[in-house]
């Protein structure tokens, strides 16, 4: 095997890469603008160029590359096809690795972008020394990765690691992103917490430094740590929906770690304060094992995992 990797994350605004050695330590990372025009034809040959530029400059041979990890948005197989497509940057379904080998002629393997970043840091990050682990990304929506016996999971169609449409309330009457109602990511995502927020202060009048401002997911747990009464009910009601959720996972797959990441993630370890004793709650007993933990990567864990998958594959 080659002494480097690249590792490349694409994302709807830029497309994030980084040079490994083959310890796993980042040499150089950088980015470009991912161009969606036309059905974003120009992402690829942008990679590859961009790529090969970097290898001309580093002064680094094909025979010194292992080749390249790519992470991208929508389901991806475990032979690297992209299975529907990629809605937000405009790609049909296709074969990734053949696609960029036809730009740049070095292996290429493809995942993803959830699951790269849960097998980023389970190889560098969170997850660091177990080989069983869940990341779960509380962004604008719940995204999930699972890693068994060091493997990531992707399932027949790709969309292994869904946990954010998990079903969790049936008196939902709100509809999710993906028209069904009552999915966890309604309530443990950073726009989920602020629908909680909205139902909990129209309840009732009882004081609240939230009240009459912009509502967020940091604006609710920095009240938290303030000791605002009505913001920690809201954090309570999140702790039982994503417990709830993670306890159903937990019993399907058993993992020794959660790894939580996203924005929502930043409040740090008193967010896991309401989450832990409800997932202990409902786990299956012989499950109760499992821990949780903040990722350590943050926007770096999609290219670490990109990597992976050529260093550790």
């Amino acid at each position: 095997m080659g002494k480097y990797a690249f590792g490349v994350d694409v994302g709807g605004t830029t497309v994030k890469m980084g040079l490994f050695d083959e310890a796993g330590s980042v040499l150089d990372k950088w980015e470009i603008p991912t161009v969606k025009d036309n059905g974003g034809e120009r992402i690829l040959p942008d990679v590859a160029e961009s790529l090969l530029k970097k290898k001309e400059e580093k002064g680094i041979s094909e025979a010194e590359l292992a080749g390249i990890g790519i992470g991208v948005p929508g389901a991806v197989d475990s032979e690297g096809n992209l299975v529907g497509g990629a809605v937000n940057i405009g790609w049909k379904p296709f074969n990734i690795p053949d696609a960029l080998r036809a730009y740049i002629k070095i292996p290429v393997k493809a995942a993803n972008d959830a699951n790269a970043a849960a097998f980023g840091e389970m190889w560098k990050g969170g997850g660091r020394g177990c080989a069983n682990m869940v990341a779960v990304t509380l962004g604008t929506g719940v995204g999930g990765g699972i890693i068994i016996n060091g493997n990531i999971i992707t399932g027949a169609t790709g969309a292994a690691g869904e946990i954010g449409h998990i079903h969790i309330e049936d008196d939902e009457t709100e509809e999710c992103g993906c028209k069904n109602r009552g999915c966890l990511e309604q309530y443990a995502s950073a726009t989920g917490i602020v629908r909680l927020a909205v139902r909990r202060l129209a309840e009732d009048e009882k004081p609240s430094s939230l009240r009459g401002m912009t509502l967020s997911a940091k604006a609710v747990f920095d009240a938290v740590k303030a000791g605002d009464g009505v913001a920690i009910e809201i954090a309570q009601r999140f702790g039982r929906y994503l417990g709830k959720g993670l306890a159903m996972v937990a019993n399907v797959v058993n993992p020794e770690v959660f790894v939580i990441g996203g924005g929502v993630s930043k409040a740090g370890e008193i967010l896991l304060g309401f989450v832990e004793p409800q997932l202990q709650k409902y786990v299956f007993p012989p499950c109760r094992g499992v821990r949780l933990a903040l990722a350590q990567l943050g926007n770096d864990a999609g290219i670490y995992g990109a990597a992976g998958l050529i260093l550790r594959g």
